[in-house]
């Protein structure tokens, strides 16, 4: 008994220690040493590689020029030094972020997305989740929900890090983030796209395109995160200052204008 409420008092005072700010406020946790997270998430990238085909030609210059302008109007200094943004055969209309600047785009997402600035709705969205380090608050919380002996392995330097961001479970681990992160990579994730040039109201349209997608209802990657109407009526309740983004930054000069999905 007094070995857990020890452990239960070296979680909590961990906890404490460790709060970090979210870029839209929120308080988070992060146990985790940004570096640590940032190679687990090149080994999970290097791991998906091995049993994914990259998808060539315009579907990959198409998301590259989109990723591009975005990544452009980052201000300096904010994010990874590179950005790795890819499209990878898959048919699940899926996009997904992995720490260290690694951003997958699903080929079934280029069939729902209609347009560039749909596009560039996931795109931001994805890269929201690496600069709000959702993937570090994501393994903090489990770290420390987990066994108190996990929370002291965490912070002592020893391989739970390695195990919790392992290539060997990166789907089920680095993937599905909270209904909160999600969320939150939905608003950070307008206002990227919107600084770069693109239209913000597009985000609506995507999710409108995905609950048709789905049937409905979200597909089963999704389960974690909002349902499209719930992010449908977030974005709206962010639409004006997104759109007083966009129309600056394209009277600055961004216009991106990387052409249409090839049908």
């Amino acid at each position: 008994m007094m070995r857990k409420t020890m452990l239960g008092a070296l979680a909590l005072s961990l906890g404490l220690s460790a709060c970090t700010t979210s870029p839209l406020g929120r308080s988070q946790l992060s146990l985790f040493d940004s570096s640590e997270i940032d190679q687990q998430g090149q080994k999970a990238f290097d791991e998906y590689r091995k049993s994914h085909k990259q998808a060539t030609g315009r579907d990959g210059q198409y998301v590259t020029c989109i990723a591009d302008a975005i990544i452009k109007t980052l201000p300096e200094g904010q994010g990874p030094s590179k950005w790795t943004v890819g499209v990878y055969q898959d048919e699940e209309p899926n996009a997904f972020a992995l720490p260290g600047g690694y951003v997958v785009i699903n080929t079934g997402l280029m069939k729902v997305a209609k347009n560039q600035d749909q596009i560039a709705t996931v795109v931001g969205h994805e890269m929201a989740h690496v600069l709000a380090n959702h993937a570090n608050e994501r393994t903090s919380t489990q770290s420390l929900t987990s066994t108190g002996l996990g929370v002291v392995q965490s912070v002592t330097g020893n391989n739970a890090l390695a195990q919790l961001l392992g290539a060997g479970a990166q789907y089920g681990v680095l993937l599905p983030y909270s209904r909160r992160q999600e969320s939150e990579a939905d608003l950070l994730g307008l206002d990227l796209m919107a600084r770069a040039g693109f239209d913000p109201q597009a985000s609506i349209a995507l999710w409108q395109n995905m609950a048709s997608a789905g049937g409905g209802q979200p597909p089963e990657w999704a389960s974690t995160h909002p349902n499209s109407g719930e992010r449908s009526e977030a974005l709206k309740g962010r639409m004006q200052s997104a759109l007083k983004l966009s129309e600056e930054a394209r009277a600055a000069g961004h216009t991106p204008n990387c052409g249409n999905i090839k049908s």
